[in-house]
């Protein structure tokens, strides 16, 4: 049995250690090179099986990827290695937004660190239907949907709301469940976090970091695009207003 493929949450813990180290690879007579290799063999992606494999993300395995990495950036300038698609989307990502990918690594880091990460079930569409790969990453993602979708934030949210005499509508484009659907969808509404974890951090969640949105505006707030895959409803809204005709405008 072949290990598993590398995947975009291991790909962004390794490339933030080389970047720590300089774009240098990482050794494998290393010890933070060993750590590293516990840490991703510790992380929930891969299931029981992987662990039977004896090279599972072995240091010697980790040490490679280290090198198809900083092979793979696009201003290297040597002989490169085969890394594959993924290596190289993960390379031109900390090229261009170093700051970002390495907060996305640490929010990971501190997840596995709390254990949180290790108590949430795989979530329903932490993966963008087209296989685009954002740079929060999969376990990201399946972190924050677990956090939205928590009946008990949601209903203090609600009451939040109804005690300050707001609407119960999408904070993007204003649709009402109950004003739609009648008795149905009256007081029904999704709540999204402003903010993703990697720049918040894992903290616990305030209800001044959730917004309404209706289901429409969350799943596009959520979406896979052009390397990221969270927006706020101000920005959402923005792009909404960007692109609708001036007739169709609410």
């Amino acid at each position: 049995m072949r290990s598993p493929a590398w995947s975009w949450d291991e790909l962004l813990l390794i490339c933030s250690r080389v970047v720590d180290n300089g774009w240098r690879q990482l050794r494998t007579y290393q010890p933070a090179t060993h750590e590293l290799a516990d840490l991703l063999r510790s992380l929930p992606l891969h299931g029981e099986a992987a662990h039977r494999i004896p090279q599972f993300r072995s240091a010697t395995s980790v040490s490679r990827k280290s090198a198809d990495l900083i092979t793979s950036r696009p201003d290297y300038q040597g002989p490169a290695t085969r890394g594959g698609e993924l290596t190289r989307l993960m390379a031109e990502a900390f090229t261009r937004q170093e700051a970002e990918m390495r907060q996305a690594a640490r929010a990971i880091e501190a997840g596995i660190g709390s254990g949180e990460l290790f108590q949430i079930p795989v979530q329903p569409d932490e993966v963008a239907e087209d296989g685009t790969i954002a740079h929060e990453g999969r376990l990201l993602a399946r972190w924050a949907l677990f956090r939205e979708r928590n009946p008990q934030l949601r209903t203090r949210k609600l009451a939040e709301a109804r005690r300050l005499g707001l609407p119960i509508q999408c904070e993007v484009c204003a649709f009402r469940f109950g004003r739609a659907y009648g008795p149905l969808g009256e007081g029904y509404i999704e709540v999204h976090h402003v903010l993703p974890l990697h720049i918040s951090g894992p903290r616990e969640t305030r209800l001044e970091d959730l917004a309404f949105l209706c289901a429409n505006c969350h799943r596009m707030c959520h979406a896979s695009f052009n390397g990221t895959s969270w927006r706020t409803p101000t920005a959402l809204r923005a792009q909404m207003t960007a692109h609708t005709p001036p007739s169709e405008a609410v």
